[in-house]
């Protein structure tokens, strides 16, 4: 399955969190250790906020340590909040509109997982996207449609509920199509000011989260760890570094805020539109 990060605190060169950490993203896009598949060669993405009110993203079928582009954006792109994403495909081929991050106005949103029976249930989940949504949508991915269905019901007024709801919806199709597990999904979404997380699947068997419980979490992100402020805070799919109690594990069934480098965790729970 894919791997991903997500990060917000001080401003750093993204190459600092996707390249130089000891278990940086492309370390895991060539030996993952928490994934169902240790390669994840399928292509990447990043995206991050600057000025604008909407994300820069960047993205291709490359595998992610073999694009010297991505390395030398990374380099020279510094920002205080960012997605990035290494792609493991299991709906979809390898495309460029089929990598994470999906963008929408000011929105980034990057997912673990798979909707089981997507197939089946393809025609019915894409028909529920808003009119004024549905031809945003460029790529053949659940990821992708998990996205415009979570902004259908409601996800830019209450990124939690709206995530339920899409959740919700994706389970009423697989109990109709006889599909006793339809959902597996670690969610990593951005508005460009806060950061949002969720680990959840039909199964109560979710792919792996954690988050950093303090700047120790991120002295080897940056060279100089002393200017990360307590503000800061990444949620990955693994830990970044060998520091393994300073990485929480989110636990199953769970939605995260972060703001301003404070972690809010409550219930998961998803709701039948």
């Amino acid at each position: 399955m894919c791997r991903w990060i997500a990060y917000s605190g001080t401003p750093i060169y993204l190459n600092e969190a996707v390249f130089e950490p000891e278990h940086s993203l492309i370390v895991q896009s060539l030996s993952a250790k928490s994934s169902e598949t240790t390669t994840n060669g399928d292509g990447f993405g990043i995206g991050w906020y600057n000025d604008r009110e909407f994300p820069g993203v960047f993205k291709d079928v490359r595998p992610a340590w073999n694009d010297g582009n991505l390395l030398a954006l990374s380099q020279q792109i510094k920002a205080s909040l960012f997605l990035a994403h290494i792609r493991a495909a299991t709906v979809g081929s390898v495309q460029r509109s089929n990598c994470h991050p999906f963008s929408h106005e000011n929105w980034l949103f990057v997912h673990n997982g798979a909707i089981e029976g997507y197939e089946r249930m393809r025609r019915d989940l894409m028909f529920a996207i808003a009119p004024e949504l549905f031809n945003f949508v460029e790529g053949t991915t659940d990821s992708e449609i998990m996205f415009y269905l979570a902004l259908t019901f409601g996800m830019a007024g209450d990124v939690a509920s709206g995530i339920a709801r899409m959740a919700g919806f994706v389970e009423m199709l697989g109990e109709q199509n006889g599909i006793e597990h339809p959902l597996q999904m670690s969610l990593g979404i951005s508005d460009g000011k806060n950061l949002y997380a969720v680990r959840y699947s039909s199964a109560r068997e979710s792919r792996s989260l954690f988050h950093s419980k303090d700047v120790e979490a991120l002295q080897d992100v940056t060279p100089e760890a002393d200017r990360v402020s307590s503000k800061t805070c990444a949620i990955v799919s693994e830990p970044l570094t060998g520091l393994v109690d300073a990485w929480q594990e989110v636990p199953e069934s769970s939605f995260l805020t972060i703001a301003r480098g404070k972690v809010h965790l409550e219930e998961f729970v998803p709701r039948r539109p």
